[in-house]
């Protein structure tokens, strides 16, 4: 059963569902809303970006609208779906500490793993969920956005913890992180180099790399990966050529995403969509 609420007049959505509902994503489209899938008690086997991926139980998976997923299999599932008008992330951004980890975050999929002691707490705020959703007053929408909230905070915390990324007063390398992952999900089709996004953070490039190199994590790295997976996405969703898609991306010379783009994958992006058109 889904439960939905609607607010006229803004527009927003915000929807909980199950299994049923995941059976709209049985051929690979985009979701349109952010989304949490939970694993309850068995896995689920999806396909996230044309990658398969099986998702184990007592686990949730966060995706952003622009993402795609196909619904292979998969019972006893809770998904939370809703739009920027519900629930705005980069307004939020400093109630949640969401952004560049939770959504936006990089190539990687986000997945929170539920303990016995997390899967009760959950279980709990999800049945308050499910009260506000049957208590329909003047204060309804304003419940279910604070529910949100608190939503996304314990799933960041925990995706946090799992990564390692503990923050302290000292240290803001993983606020850093988060601002640099966020303006290359706003900027990576027109800006490609470490030095416009390091001076957006008012941080030398080299600054940049230090930072990251104590996370794991190359700026460069980030922005290429970013720039290949769109591409991907393009060459597996749409009919645009590879050149079409190079100057979607920013890129004049196709030359140059072809060469990016064999460095991640093996292959150019013409060769990659006639293997996808091999294998369909």
């Amino acid at each position: 059963m889904m439960y939905t609420f609607k607010e006229f007049s803004t527009n927003a959505i915000f929807n909980i569902g199950n299994a049923h509902d995941l059976l709209a994503y049985k051929s690979a489209k985009q979701c349109e809303y952010y989304t949490f899938i939970w694993a309850k008690s068995e896995p689920i086997n999806l396909v996230i970006d044309s990658v398969p991926f099986k998702l184990k139980p007592h686990s949730i998976l966060a995706l952003t609208p622009i993402q795609y997923l196909q619904f292979i299999d998969g019972s006893d599932i809770t998904i939370y779906q809703f739009n920027q008008e519900f629930y705005c992330i980069k307004d939020h951004d400093q109630e949640v500490s969401c952004v560049g980890i939770l959504f936006f975050g990089n190539t990687n999929i986000p997945v929170i793993h539920l303990n016995t002691t997390e899967q009760h707490k959950f279980e709990t705020l999800h049945e308050v969920f499910i009260d506000e959703l049957e208590t329909e007053d003047n204060i309804q929408a304003e419940m279910l956005r604070m529910l949100m909230a608190r939503f996304i905070i314990k799933s960041t915390r925990l995706l946090k913890a799992k990564e390692g990324m503990i923050e302290t007063p000292k240290s803001l390398k993983v606020n850093l992180l988060r601002e640099f992952n966020f303006l290359v999900e706003q900027h990576f089709k027109t800006e490609h180099s470490v030095s416009f996004y390091a001076e957006k953070l008012f941080k030398s490039p080299k600054t940049l790399s230090n930072n990251f190199a104590k996370l794991n994590r190359s700026p460069l790295q980030i922005i290429h990966e970013r720039i290949v997976l769109e591409a991907q996405r393009l060459l597996i969703y749409t009919d645009k050529t590879a050149k079409e898609i190079a100057y979607d991306i920013g890129f004049e010379d196709a030359s140059h995403l072809s060469r990016l783009f064999k460095k991640h994958t093996g292959l150019s992006p013409s060769d990659y969509k006639k293997r996808l058109n091999l294998s369909s």
